[in-house]
């Protein structure tokens, strides 16, 4: 698990959110409302679902676009628990919840290196993304 996941209210802007995931380094940021999850928005809902179709980032908000309501792990669940929910809700990303708040993100890099941590895909997920290592 990655801690500390980047969060956004409901009424953010896909611009504020945009920078947040520039600055964090980051594809997604969740979606916080209250202090309880409410979605997860990527930066490709934010290029398929708003841009591609016309919307202003600078207007429309990260719940109009984001997706409600997603699956989460705890974070005392084991590694296979996470697989289990990645492969059958065909998610790269999860969530991890304690009590609806988030405290983190686990994403398919992370189960890389925990399942097999010599496969090319625990490489590229130890690799930063302007080619150094993370």
């Amino acid at each position: 698990m990655t801690p500390g996941a980047v969060t956004v209210p409901p009424e953010a802007s896909l611009a504020q959110a945009a920078r947040l995931m520039r600055s964090g380094d980051v594809g997604d940021v969740l979606v916080v409302d209250d202090q309880q999850l409410v979605g997860v928005l990527t930066d490709r809902d934010i290029a398929v679902r708003a841009v591609a179709e016309g919307a202003d980032p600078l207007t429309t908000t990260a719940h109009s676009v984001c997706t409600p309501h997603p699956v989460a792990i705890g974070p005392d669940e084991p590694v296979a628990a996470a697989v289990t929910l990645m492969r059958e809700c065909a998610v790269r990303r999860l969530p991890v919840v304690s009590g609806g708040r988030p405290v983190g993100m686990v994403s398919l890099g992370d189960l890389a290196l925990a399942r097999d941590p010599d496969s090319v895909l625990a490489e590229i997920a130890r690799t930063a993304p302007d080619g150094g290592r993370a």
